[in-house]
């Protein structure tokens, strides 16, 4: 495959190109209640070129070799185009040339197990919470992602690497009368297809959480100091400060430039973020973006002070900081843009037990429930939470939202506990989806947060 790109390729007289070619294939299992509602595969494939020249950048997509050269002329045309627009021309932070094949070891290569196989253990796991008499109904399903990549570029770099992603998702949904509950499910990851294997224990004990909402008290509104599991911890991370450290995020905002300047103390000296793409075994785990820069562990907080970002080629050569290698696509339909790959709060020291003792009365909220951001601010649905009394967790409640402002929330990091724990299942919408963009953490203690309720 890497003579016929290297061909077409070179045919372009850019200053830079690059081009990248994928095979795709997606496969999707779906249970609606009792009732299978979807099942198949497909394969697709494509080409995605990249051109730099007369200082301007652009891309151009196809599908059949036969369009190479008018993508080609399309994207250098364009390019020139946009080049004259600029009061700068646009740079691409110098790399190296690598030439490799990875392919990444899996526990049990989902391509080697039948449908047959696979409809079975989803529907196992639907009809498991379908056995209790208060659940009224669920939505599970399978979904696998294969891309074959191959990269490409006139500065001598070939790569072939593989992407595969196993994930098990979808709610369970529980009624009493007129209330009606839902509860997450998820497992999966980017290392075979024994991830979503021996689920039956999720599956339980999500189906118990579903039916004690039910019985559970809805949230008085108010500000409480609050303890955040590691998926909602994860979240926050992600949503609140982690597109805050994509580089193209915030270049033309100069306000957002100047808090998110390197060296400025943004959060509290307990307060450690980092993302870790090339951990092995995760689900946001890659060796290299799509650009052809080898991703590297980015750490984004050290003791509150802000020390990294996360950069594409072009805006790391603009911000004149080093390269992270987080410049990702969703498949051959799309140029690269910069994305989240393993981010998460790093551990502290203290157990879950410590941290209720010294939160001594609060909130103990549990995994995200949706959400939103706006600029600095940000609000997030919670499943449920539990309240804490005199050091001791109590009773269950519902209807969780809690909101703040991103900096001073960072501040109020009260303290950090000693676990970490990643998603299992992912996903990032920021322009295009991102399904194996990875959040966690370990459990947090936050002052202050604003809590929505009755």
């Amino acid at each position: 495959m890497f003579d016929t790109i290297r061909k077409i390729i070179n045919k372009s007289q850019a200053d830079y190109a690059d081009i990248r070619y994928e095979i795709k294939k997606d496969t999707v299992i779906t249970f609606n209640g009792k009732e299978l509602s979807q099942i198949g595969s497909s394969s697709t494939d494509g080409y995605v070129i990249r051109v730099l020249d007369k200082g301007g950048f652009a891309s151009a997509i196809f599908t059949k070799q036969t369009e190479a050269e008018k993508a080609i002329r399309f994207a250098t045309e364009n390019a020139r185009l946009i080049g004259k627009t600029m009061k700068e021309p646009i740079r691409l932070a110098k790399t190296e040339a690598i030439n490799d094949t990875f392919i990444p070891p899996l526990k049990e290569d989902p391509r080697k197990i039948s449908m047959a196989e696979k409809l079975e253990l989803v529907r196992k796991y639907n009809d498991l919470p379908l056995q209790h008499q208060k659940i009224v109904t669920t939505n599970i399903s399978y979904l696998e992602t294969i891309r074959e990549k191959y990269f490409v570029s006139t500065e001598g770099t070939e790569i072939r690497e593989d992407l595969i992603t196993t994930q098990l998702g979808g709610s369970i949904i529980s009624k009493d009368g007129n209330l009606t509950q839902n509860v997450r499910v998820g497992a999966g990851g980017s290392n075979g297809f024994s991830t979503v294997r021996n689920q039956e224990k999720h599956l339980e004990e999500r189906t118990a959480i579903a039916i004690d909402l039910l019985s559970a008290k809805p949230v008085k509104g108010g500000i409480y100091n609050c303890i955040l599991n590691p998926d909602l911890a994860g979240v926050f991370a992600h949503e609140a400060f982690g597109h805050f450290s994509e580089a193209d995020i915030i270049e033309a905002l100069p306000a957002m430039r100047e808090k998110m300047r390197i060296g400025h103390k943004i959060g509290s000296d307990i307060l450690n973020i980092i993302d870790d793409a090339p951990m092995n075994n995760q689900l946001g785990f890659y060796k290299y973006d799509d650009e052809g820069v080898k991703v590297r562990r980015t750490q984004l907080v050290k003791n509150g002070i802000l020390t990294g970002r996360l950069h594409s080629r072009r805006t790391a050569a603009e911000f004149n900081e080093p390269l992270s290698g987080h410049n990702v696509a969703e498949d051959y339909h799309y140029a690269p843009i910069i994305r989240m790959g393993n981010i998460f709060i790093e551990p502290g020291t203290n157990s879950l037990d410590t941290l209720i003792k010294i939160l001594g009365d609060g909130l103990y909220v549990v995994d995200a429930k949706g959400g939103q951001t706006a600029g600095e601010n940000f609000s997030f649905g919670a499943q449920y939470a539990y309240l804490v009394e005199n050091g001791k967790k109590a009773e269950m409640v519902r209807d969780i939202n809690i909101s703040g402002n991103l900096y001073q929330t960072l501040k109020d990091i009260a303290a950090v506990g000693n676990e970490l724990v990643l998603g299992k299942t992912g996903g990032c919408g920021k322009g295009q989806m991102n399904i194996r963009s990875c959040h966690g953490g370990p459990h947090i203690l936050v002052n202050k947060l604003v809590v929505g309720g009755v």
